[in-house]
């Protein structure tokens, strides 16, 4: 998941801009709060709220409050648990059979059931309807039809999903998926009532979910206010009467509104206090292990960056990178250097493999400056690395990474930052593939699983692939991988991929990212789920 925060998230989807005066005021509940409700910092999601089309991490923190589907991650552990399903039954990792729970409703009152997610399915598939997660659903029989890669779709439906009965499903995949029972924790695939479909764009203004809060109002650039939703019927029911989401376009504010007593939450502690945060906060600061990495990512859509030599000018440009200088100096520890393109809290049962990046990952300056040269030079003559500037304190590490490849290639200009205004406008560039240089990309694990970090990244045509890079034998790896049925196999062959994202240096991985938070006194049982996202139905108020 992009903006991490999320990944890479991930985290700071915000769209207007916002005077500091209007991000405070009034009692730390916020604007719409009352009883025992609480306030936190958000950013407005890049777009409206469908599970399918949700990629980033502001509208998923809304989701994940919103919606409950066939499996909910722990938030403790992140392992994938059944909520709305009963059971996921297989004999051969291709054919599934989803039996449901009896007695569960969506917030208007309407059961959910099997239809409730095969035409979701359906929908979010669909090429016509344009969602940005719709290759979630590529390994469902028949998506070739619904979403073929060039011409008009075919199809309406996947053929690979069947309706046995009200409670009952089927799934038929193109291809053994033996992990696939874990992914569906995942947003895009939650269930849809059928006002989603009746009346779409009211559905739009206000969604309507099956999770513990409903959407009461929404004001872009302003906040957004959720209830809990008493008629809950899942054991995770809120432990406060509703979240104020207040937008930020500035970190900073959000912290100086916390102090103040005007906010009560903020789960993206700006690099500016973190040497600051325990002193002001004390154990009301949280910094927790998240499946987040941070990379820099690249536009291969441009031929100067697709070009033969490239290779060697981007691990050049990896080892011209001081990790552990930055880590220490701008995140004062709660980043840590990344050695490879997953994350430490797979484990390395997992996945993780530390230093399996090698010395590409090393900081060299003689062997950085040779490869640039050996490659053919930075094109242009200067690295630009644009980046979202609302939030997340991208600047000072972005300045930093600069200074440490100009140390390094001794030139001080080879490297600039190129700040976008927002963090939604920054989406909107890279989505129409408007870069010509290297890119912030945060990524946040949607599941923690490997495979997560890897193909939605880095396979050809896949929904998270911004930069459109494409490896043949990178792919093939992938689908062996996905095809494996004995786990620890799948993860090793998961690691063969990552080994050419490795040699072709698809990106620079930059530092492993924790989650931060810090909250009022009026709170307690505040936590960060791996996914560094506060569960928020734990908190209690006062």
């Amino acid at each position: 998941m992009r903006g991490a925060r999320h990944a890479t998230g991930a985290v700071c989807a915000v769209l207007a801009v916002l005077a500091a005066a209007g991000c405070g005021g009034g009692s730390a509940g916020g604007s719409g709060a009352g009883g025992a409700t609480l306030s936190s910092s958000w950013g407005d999601p890049q777009n409206p709220l469908e599970p399918a089309n949700t990629n980033e991490v502001q509208g998923g923190k809304v989701l994940d409050m919103v919606f409950r589907g066939l499996k909910r991650y722990d938030p403790k552990t992140g392992a994938a648990k059944d909520m709305l399903a009963q059971s996921i039954d297989t004999k051969d990792s291709r054919n599934f059979t989803v039996r449901l729970r009896s007695g569960w409703t969506f917030s208007n009152g309407e059961k959910v059931t099997a239809r409730s997610f095969v035409d979701a399915w359906n929908y979010g598939a669909s090429l016509r309807n344009n969602q940005k997660n719709a290759y979630f659903f590529g390994y469902i029989e028949g998506y070739d039809k619904v979403h073929p890669a060039t011409g008009s779709q075919s199809a309406d439906t996947l053929s690979g999903l069947r309706v046995v009965d009200d409670r009952t499903f089927t799934v038929r995949l193109n291809q053994t998926f033996s992990s696939f029972p874990d992914t569906l924790g995942y947003a895009a695939f939650a269930p849809l009532p059928r006002a989603f479909f009746s009346d779409h764009a009211a559905w739009l203004r206000k969604p309507v979910g099956d999770g513990p809060y409903a959407i009461e109002s929404y004001t872009r650039g302003s906040q957004m206010v959720l209830r809990k939703w008493d008629g809950y019927p899942g054991a995770d029911k809120a432990h406060n009467d509703g979240v104020t989401l207040k937008v930020y376009t500035d970190s900073n504010t959000a912290y100086t509104d916390l102090m103040a007593g005007n906010l009560d939450l903020v789960d993206d502690v700006p690099a500016a206090q973190l040497k600051n945060v325990k002193s002001d906060l004390g154990g009301r600061y949280l910094n927790t292990p998240a499946g987040i990495l941070q990379t820099l990512a690249f536009p291969y859509y441009d031929p100067a960056w697709n070009r033969s030599g490239s290779a060697k000018v981007r691990t050049g440009l990896s080892m011209a990178i001081n990790r552990g200088q930055i880590t220490d100096t701008i995140f004062h520890r709660t980043r840590t250097p990344a050695t490879d393109w997953t994350s430490p809290v797979l484990g390395t049962a997992g996945g993780f493999k530390d230093g399996l990046c090698g010395s590409a990952c090393d900081y060299d300056p003689a062997r950085a400056k040779q490869l640039i040269k050996e490659g053919g030079g930075i094109p242009g003559g200067q690295v630009k690395i644009t980046y979202n500037a609302d939030t997340g304190s991208h600047k000072e590490w972005v300045d930093a990474v600069c200074n440490s490849i100009n140390n390094a290639l001794g030139d001080d200009n080879a490297c600039v930052g190129n700040p976008v205004g927002t963090f939604a406008d920054f989406r909107n560039r890279i989505g129409q593939h408007k870069l010509s240089g290297p890119f912030r990309a945060g990524w946040q694990m949607d599941y923690p699983l490997i495979q997560n970090f890897l193909q939605p990244l880095y396979y050809t045509g896949a929904s998270s692939n911004d930069g459109k890079w494409s490896n043949k034998d990178f792919d093939k790896l992938v689908d062996r991988a996905n095809a494996e049925t004995d786990t620890a196999k799948a993860v090793t062959t998961f690691q063969e991929a990552e080994k050419v994202v490795r040699d072709n240096m698809a990106a620079i991985p930059l530092w492993y990212q924790n989650g931060s938070a810090g909250y009022s006194q009026r709170l307690s049982g505040v936590a960060l789920n791996p996914f560094s996202v506060p569960v928020y139905d734990e908190i209690k108020v006062g």
